[in-house]
């Protein structure tokens, strides 16, 4: 039942205390302070609340994990097997080149998989990649795919991620994507998984970006005053490709969640430099002018630009960054 976990039992620990885990009987128990875990559907159920002092200010997890219970994001309402989420996830560049770059046979974490679609998809090809989501809602959905498609090289497991369950530096690759910023406390998280990176390894991570998130934040206004009309003024709400499901998510994720933050291309580089990561590469890039690449080489270094640059395509991101919600993307690699 819990054979991933079981084949990969050295690089966990207890999220309360860090001590060494044994699973007997479908239950995981710390051999340091005797906490044990249950398992729910297949699901290891190793999610530990933090202390205050992690986050300053007025956490917001419960509210967040309350809101994504109710209304997993991303759904798989058109994956019904593993050749749709591979067609699917091969249509948009990052995931491809993700897929043809990341090395086979390695470990891969992903922080807030969410329902796992990522995951799942990386797992197809030779990697043991590892979802982690504190929402067991989603990580359900993501494990229902994983076992009816066979993945047994992916396992999903319920996580704070301010309380981590694995050994620090057990992962070439970590990959955090449109999650701190729905933290209380981004850097304090990011600082947190930071330490499951291997020194060398790389961490990806995803955020809303301050000024390209403008466009989004009036429409939520617009929608707030107006008891949710003007719904086509979103471009994936008038996409009569998209079904009414993945719509709906697709809003309440975008306009109705209760707590996010903006973040700029400074600000992150500032957390690299501090935690002691070098910049590798970015999307949108962080050169004025110089664009992401169809052939890109995700790991290979790019010039990080300066305060022009990156003004200048935050600026651009204001204009043309609405249709994926103001996002960036920046990648980091772990100094020897």
């Amino acid at each position: 039942m819990l054979k991933h976990m079981i084949e990969h039992l050295d690089i966990f620990v207890c999220p309360a205390c860090g001590g060494d885990l044994q699973i007997a009987d479908d239950e995981i128990k710390c051999l340091k302070c005797l906490n044990c875990y249950q398992v729910e559907d297949e699901v290891p159920l190793l999610f530990w609340p933090h202390e205050n002092g992690i986050v300053q200010k007025k956490d917001v997890t419960n509210m967040v994990k309350k809101f994504y219970e109710k209304t997993p994001f991303p759904n798989y309402e058109e994956f019904e097997n593993v050749g749709g989420l591979i067609q699917k996830a091969q249509t948009g560049i990052f995931a491809r080149l993700l897929n043809e770059q990341v090395p086979f046979n390695i470990r891969v974490l992903e922080v807030g998989c969410g329902t796992g679609q990522l995951s799942n998809f990386l797992g197809v090809a030779h990697r043991i990649v590892f979802g982690t989501d504190m929402c067991l809602n989603s990580l359900k959905l993501g494990q229902e795919f994983k076992k009816r498609n066979g993945l047994e090289r992916v396992g999903f497991y319920q996580m704070n991620l301010f309380r981590p369950i694995f050994r620090e530096e057990s992962f070439p690759l970590v990959i955090c994507n449109g999650v701190l910023h729905h933290t209380s406390a981004p850097f304090s998280g990011f600082q947190s998984i930071s330490r499951l990176v291997k020194k060398g390894g790389y961490i990806l991570i995803g955020l809303y970006n301050r000024y390209g998130r403008i466009t989004t934040d009036i429409r939520r206004s617009i929608f707030k005053i107006s008891s949710d009309r003007f719904k086509f003024l979103d471009s994936r709400l008038r996409d009569k490709n998209i079904g009414e499901l993945k719509k709906l998510t697709w809003f309440m994720d975008q306009y109705k969640n209760p707590h996010e933050s903006g973040h700029t291309i400074r600000e992150v580089l500032g957390w690299f430099e501090q935690i002691g990561f070098d910049f590798v590469n970015g999307i949108p890039k962080l050169k004025a002018f110089e664009t992401f690449s169809e052939n890109e080489r995700l790991f290979k270094s790019n010039p990080e630009g300066n305060w022009l640059d990156h003004f200048l395509v935050q600026t651009h991101l204001l204009f043309t960054g609405s249709k994926e919600g103001g996002f960036f993307l920046m990648i980091g690699r772990k100094k020897l």
